[in-house]
């Protein structure tokens, strides 16, 4: 039984004949939490965006605690046909016995996107949406949420029917029904300990039992709480948020579990599903405050650019963006397009001179002012520093939920030395927007260090060890903590706690001669600017070294192909045809798994090459 929603992060594909939308008048009607782009027309514009609006409320009224917008926008790009649907879809998707798509979710590193074709007759043809942004709204979650409860509230939701006054919610799907009653359920013990490695979450028999029980556990659970006056998922969500085991947590929270195990099963056969109605007609919602504007050809051609641009259909992506650069050279959100794919190809130099265009055109884009930042501090240089922090703060000013603007700005103030106080405020600030980005503590640690408050770069280590989600990363932290005690044992003045004011400045010579111990990389640190290669198969023979090294093999059909990376954590990593629970460990996750990764030629000829991007399959 497949899965039965869609998850895209920048899926691979082979580039496709591009067919050119038909001249429709473009409409961009705006809220504060979402922007529409439609050819449909002002009036379908505003009820698709009064849909979103609404969804949002449910989640705010369903999970009050929740923070329910994204650090990213989302877009939504909703066309008024199958045709229409096909000239931006995924290429993967066109060929003939395709699943046939109403709609997607796709979520990156700096953009949400959604796609919708509005033709679409089936029953529930965006469940695949509404799942996939449950799961965006409980992003902050995946530390410590069960992938059971997670899955589950997303199978939950996914069958929403939003209507003018009120939403119906909770209604089930035949095929979870039918699959449960024909198969075996998991025990609840194992169910609860179902995580990203194991075989029930990735095997595609295991996989269907795993969503339908998740699914009707979550709906056994939510009714009878309702009904009985109970609070079980809360009490059960409070103690897994403390880090308690999931199973001790359920015993708690839920009672004897081979007595709820047969509960689950008596739901299941009985088929007395009920669903839940709220009325929206009291939600806070100021249709009269949405914004919209007509859109020129090239400027909604600009904006079906990017979203080809980031489902790799590169090739139609460019030859749009040709035609709306001659009829408006000056479209700031082609320029940003052109600067992202040259950065996604490795060209450094095009990318910045493009997202400089971008800053100059449209000084708004948070995005645009932090590439051109982040690309022009590449290398380590600072000849205009000044330009770049401006950007930096731009990005931070427009976007204050964007982690890594805060982390590069206080990357760029400690390689300078100076305003060192602030830069430790931004290293925090970027933590607390994202507490499980083992990179942002780790440069918070060598701000601090920077600093000379040793004792409390160890604090911050030894704390985020704890926390670590692998052994890899908390060896990581480890040879980081070794290093400050190296230091201190070759004389350096600790300083006091990190709430004290800072002691003075670290010895950099000092720092510098513990520094040389570690060993240099063992491939070339350069631009991945060699000829690019493809290479599918099995990843295998996985090997890590500090700080963020990666080399492993690509079993192809032909012959094996060796490819290292020297900073992990700069690896455009993607998935497709299944959701991580978190972020993906390169040094813990990659062995065994199928992916297509793509990679530039080495100077180093011992390895075929250096990793741009790998996706990860099913």
């Amino acid at each position: 039984m497949p899965r039965r929603f869609l998850f895209l992060s920048l899926l691979w594909a082979a580039s496709c004949s591009y067919a050119s939308a038909a001249a429709d008048q473009w409409i961009q009607v705006s809220s504060p939490h979402f922007t529409v782009i439609t050819d449909t027309g002002d009036k379908q514009g505003r009820h698709i965006l009064d849909q979103f609006e609404r969804m949002r409320w449910l989640f705010q009224t369903l999970f009050p605690k929740t923070k329910v917008d994204p650090p990213l926008p989302i877009v939504v790009i909703a066309v008024r046909n199958q045709r229409e649907f096909q000239t931006i879809e995924p290429a993967a998707y066109l060929s003939k016995g395709q699943v046939n798509l109403a709609g997607l979710f796709l979520s990156t590193s700096d953009k949400n996107y959604v796609l919708l074709r509005l033709d679409a007759s089936e029953e529930h043809p965006f469940a695949s949406i509404y799942h996939e942004y449950t799961h965006l709204q409980f992003r902050d979650s995946l530390q410590w949420m069960p992938l059971w409860l997670n899955e589950g509230l997303a199978e939950f939701i996914q069958n929403t029917e939003i209507r003018n006054k009120d939403v119906q919610l909770g209604e089930p799907s035949v095929d979870d029904i039918l699959y449960l009653r024909q198969n075996r359920l998991l025990a609840l013990p194992t169910l609860f300990k179902v995580d990203a490695t194991s075989p029930y979450y990735h095997e595609e028999q295991k996989a269907s039992v795993f969503y339908a029980e998740s699914w009707a556990l979550t709906h056994y659970l939510e009714v009878t709480d309702r009904e009985k006056g109970t609070h079980r998922i809360p009490d059960y969500v409070s103690l897994v948020r403390q880090h308690q085991d999931p199973v001790v947590a359920a015993e708690t929270a839920f009672g004897d579990l081979k007595q709820l195990q047969s509960a689950l099963e008596g739901y299941i056969r009985a088929g007395n599903y009920k669903e839940f109605i709220l009325s929206s007609a009291a939600a806070p919602l100021d249709e009269a405050s949405y914004q919209s504007k007509p859109l020129t050809q090239a400027q909604a051609d600009a904006d079906r650019a990017d979203f080809l641009a980031y489902v790799q259909r590169t090739a139609d992506a460019r030859s749009l963006l040709d035609t709306v650069l001659k009829a408006e050279p000056d479209n700031a959100q082609a320029h940003e397009t052109m600067g992202s794919m040259a950065y996604r190809e490795g060209d450094t130099d095009a990318a910045r001179k493009w997202y400089g265009e971008a800053v100059r055109l449209n000084p708004q884009s948070f995005l645009a002012n932090y590439y051109f930042a982040t690309l022009s501090m590449h290398g380590g240089d600072l000849s205009n520093a000044a330009e770049v922090e401006a950007c930096l703060r731009a990005a931070i000013r427009l976007n204050h939920d964007f982690a890594p603007a805060y982390d590069q700005l206080a990357g760029l103030l400690a390689m300078r030395h100076e305003d060192l106080d602030e830069a430790h405020v931004l290293n925090v600030q970027a933590i607390e927007l994202e507490p499980g980005n083992l990179a942002y503590r780790m440069n918070a640690a060598t701000v601090l260090m920077t600093m000379g408050r040793y004792n409390d770069a160890a604090t911050v280590l030894r704390n985020s060890a704890k926390a670590a989600k692998s052994l890899h990363e908390e060896a990581i932290l480890q040879r980081q903590l070794k290093q400050i005690e190296s230091i201190q044992a070759l004389g350096a003045n600790p300083s006091a706690m990190i709430t004290a004011p800072p002691t003075g400045q670290v010895d950099i010579e000092t720092a510098e001669k513990v520094v040389d111990v570690v060993p240099p990389p063992k491939h070339p640190t350069e631009p991945a600017d060699g000829p690019k290669h493809m290479a599918v198969g099995l990843i295998s023979k996985v090997q890590c070294s500090y700080p963020a090294e990666l080399e492993f093999q690509i079993e192809t059909a032909k012959k094996p192909v060796t490819v290292y990376s020297n900073n992990y954590l700069k690896i455009d990593l993607t998935v497709s045809g299944f959701t991580p629970k978190g972020d993906m460990n390169p040094c813990k996750d990659f062995e065994g798994m199928k992916a297509r990764v793509q990679y530039a030629e080495s100077s180093d000829k011992t390895v075929d090459g250096q990793v741009i991007a790998v996706e990860l399959r099913k």
